[in-house]
Formats: structure tokens, sequence, C-alpha cells
């Protein structure tokens, strides 16, 4: 590929939360843009220029987040594309570091929603999303009728056309939305610990045909935040045991078939998913069809239990016809070929829209690190995947990805789709120099926040800020 070499060298992720409005977006911004400073060990002077995330606030926002860490002159910009808002926002860092503009960069994403079914701030005009809704709609001629709100209606659609063509019914949903909210009995920023097995999901309200209430993403609040540097500039820093390569990363949207097709599974984003895995693949060396094998841990997006299923194929994890057969054979969760959504997922961990790709990032981040892990790791998988109980705060490490005769180990996948449209995969992986042991993040955080999470102080804030810079907002927030 062209351009430089990339890494994610430091992230930082708030609780998601359910949203009552206790936090506001500066402040939630401020804490995950801090913790991302100090597990990358500099400054917000190092930062040359920052993408800012989100889709519920006005114009700026961006910038009044971030300069509680000092007014520094950077192009700061910020960044709208529904659901998939905060890759978006690091897929500009990237290749802003990539393509040589700065030597690091900021993505910061937040969140600060309403409670319910997500809507329009704009009801005096037509929605973006609009044409795909009706273009759903319309399916239900070929799939049956259906009911509920706009979203889940349409990911639902995608689901049943799946049933018809390959097999797998509602219980397949089931064991895919219970298997995400026992992952996140493990995960401490997650918004939902209860662990629900698939009876209760099943039992759960039901929102449309074939979703209950826990087989769908909640609105959240929440903000997270990585930091992406070049090559050299993780040499310069000894950064050498944290960083993690970006390989290859890709944006698309939607094609042909989302308006004039007859899928309803394109519709929610199946092809664009698909040819964006398949770009990063390429991208990544691989001939097509190839390189799935070498991936061992997934962050997707199951804003819908719908949606993991139809994108277990599109990510290439299995043949078109077999994901249903996939989660029949576990081999989505510890113990099977991939953990897919070892975080919870957006099912359970939350889905605060400008943050949610930028936590994906985190997770993977921390996963391909080691971080994750303790010496109990083994029992506490397998304890509470088949109990569905927790004994705290606790691993998410995903076993097995360092278990090859490669010391860079497996790779991670992230992808994170918007509909109207637009998804980001992206395929990360230890480099060769990678350096295990000695001064890492936890040093500089303070505690491991692979699996702990606690909140910033301003002592934490003083380290990062800019030491050049008017600090003035900051002084004002502390009074």
């Amino acid at each position: 590929m062209a351009g430089r070499r990339t890494f994610i060298i430091g992230g930082g992720c708030t609780a998601f939360i359910k949203p009552r409005g206790q936090r506001t977006t500066e402040d939630m911004g401020l804490e995950a843009a801090t913790k991302a400073l100090l597990d990358a060990g500099v400054t917000y002077d190092d930062v040359k220029i920052a993408y800012v995330g989100y889709c519920y606030g006005d114009s700026t926002s961006g910038q009044r987040a971030l300069y509680n860490l000092g007014l520094t002159h950077i192009p700061i910009v910020n960044v709208n594309n529904n659901c998939s808002t905060g890759s978006a926002a690091l897929y500009q860092a990237n290749n802003a570091v990539k393509y040589g503009q700065v030597e690091c960069s900021l993505a910061l994403g937040f969140e600060r929603m309403k409670p319910g079914s997500l809507g329009t701030n704009f009801p005096d005009r037509p929605q973006p999303t609009a044409l795909i809704g009706q273009r759903s709609i319309e399916m239900e001629a070929d799939l049956g009728e259906n009911h509920g709100p706009g979203a889940p209606r349409m990911f639902d659609n995608g689901a049943q056309e799946y049933f018809v063509k390959y097999g797998g019914d509602v219980n397949t949903l089931a064991k895919i939305a219970s298997k995400n909210h026992k992952h996140s009995l493990n995960n401490p920023y997650s918004q939902f610990r209860d662990g629900w097995s698939e009876e209760q999901v099943l039992n759960a309200t039901k929102i449309t045909r074939n979703l209950t209430k826990f087989m769908c993403s909640p609105t959240s609040d929440g903000a997270a935040a990585c930091i992406v540097a070049s090559e050299d500039f993780v040499h310069k820093h000894g950064l050498e045991n944290q960083a993690i390569e970006i390989v290859a990363q890709a944006l698309t949207t939607d094609g042909s078939t989302t308006f004039e097709g007859r899928s309803a599974m394109d519709v929610v984003g199946y092809a664009m998913s698909k040819q964006c895995a398949d770009q990063v693949f390429a991208d990544a060396g691989f001939a097509p069809g190839e390189g799935r094998d070498m991936v061992g841990v997934v962050e997707l997006h199951d804003c819908f239990a719908a949606n993991e299923l139809i994108t277990y194929a599109a990510l290439g994890l299995c043949e078109q016809d077999e994901a249903h057969k996939m989660v029949e054979r576990g081999d989505n969760t510890y113990g099977g070929k991939y953990v897919v959504n070892p975080s919870g997922g957006l099912e359970a961990k939350g889905h605060p829209l400008g943050a949610t790709g930028l936590g994906m990032h985190f997770y993977i981040m921390m996963q391909l690190r080691n971080c994750a892990f303790n010496p109990v790791a083994i029992f506490y998988f397998n304890f509470v995947i088949d109990t569905g109980v927790s004994l705290g705060a606790g691993p998410m490490q995903a076993p097995g990805l360092f278990d090859i005769p490669d010391k860079r180990g497996k790779y991670g996948l992230i992808h994170n789709v918007g509909l109207g449209g637009a998804v980001v995969v992206s395929l990360l992986r230890r480099p060769e120099f990678y350096k295990e042991g000695g001064k890492d993040g936890r040093d500089r955080v303070g505690y491991n926040h692979a699996h702990e999470c606690r909140p910033v102080t301003f002592a934490d804030v003083d380290k990062v800020k800019s030491k050049t810079a008017s600090q003035y907002l900051l002084e004002r927030a502390k009074l």
C-alpha cells in the first residue's frame, strides 16, 4: 500500500452508561483523551491534528472538549457518519499520519444521547436514511410482515432474509445475544453486566418480529479516544512495547444493490461490509478469500443480534450460508475459532454512537497488547460461559492470540457500520519490533485500564495537557 506504517500508541475509554444527563460531552471527552494521552506517554503538544466524532451535538463540540487540554491552534475536525462516526474519525486521523501530514494525531468520539429509540433532531426535513428504510419495508413483500421502530425493523428484515435463504431462526439470534451478554460480565466499561441466558433473551419484550429487547443495543452516553503515530514517532518515544500497527484500514459506502437490489441484508450493510473487508485483507497482502484464519479476535457492529449474524460472512469469517452453523458450533466465543465481541458488543456494553468505533479499537488494541489477561483467565472464561456468573471485573483476553510461530501473533479485526451509509474495517496486529515487558501505558495510567475503569483526576490532566499553550478553559473547569 502507499503511505507509511501507522500505529495506535494509546487509547482511553469512559464507562458507557445509561443516558440520564449525568455527564457532559466535554467532561467525557476530556476523560477519554486524557487516558489515551497518559497511555501513550505524550502530551497534547505532540498531537498535531484531531478528529472528533459525535452525532448528537452542536457544531464545534469537538473543539470545546479538546480546548480543556490547551489552545494550541491545531486543526480540529468534527465528524458525523451515523453509527460508524468514531471509526470514521479514526480513519481520518490514521490517514493524516499515513500520508505524512503529521507524526501524531488524535481521534476522539463521544455521545450524549436520549433514552429510547433513535429519532431525528430535525423533524422539519426528510431523514437521510428514509429511502433505505423504505427499501427495507418493500422487502417485506418477500419476507413477511414486520413491525416496530425503523432501525431494528430493518435489521430484523436482514436476519429474516438470512433465515429464508440459509437456515437458522430466532433461537440463533438468542444464542448470539446471550453470548454477548455473558462476555460483558468481564467488561468494567459495559453498560449492562447481567449475563442474560438464551431463555431470558427470548422471553424479553418483543421489539420486532424476531428481535427482543436483549437482542438490541441500548442508547448510551460515553467517550473513547485513540492516539495514532508514525513508526519514527514510536521509536523516538520508546513505545515499541505497546504500539499496535494498523496494518490496513478502509472506509466504504453503499453500492447499487442497496437501492436497486432485492436484498434486505444489503440494505443494512452486508454488501458494503463485504466490500470493505475484502479491500482491507487485499491491502494487507492477502489473496482473495485468504487471511481470515490469521484473525483471532473480532469486535464487530452488533447493533442488533441480527447484524452480527449476517456480518460473519460479510467479513469472511465463514461461508455465506454457514453463519448460523458458526453460532451453533460456538466458533464466535472462547474455545471456538474466533472470539467475537469479547467486550460484550454493542448489545451489552452500550452504543454511544460517536464513541462506539473508537471503543472497539481500544478493546482490540488491549487484546493485542495481551493486557486483558490474568493467571486464572482460562478458568474464568469457562466458568462465566458455562454459568453466566461473574467473578468480578476480570479478563476479556482472547486465548491463543500469540500461540503461533510468529512473535507478532494473530490479527485483531474491527467492523463498524453506519446506515446511510458507511462501513469502516480495520486490521490490527503487533509489529515485528514489539517488545513485551518494561514500562508501558499501564504504568503511566496507574492501573491496568484493559479491565479496570476509573475516572481521571485533574492531576492526570495536568500530566498530559499542553505545556506551551493557554489553559484558560481547564482553569475555569477547576473552579
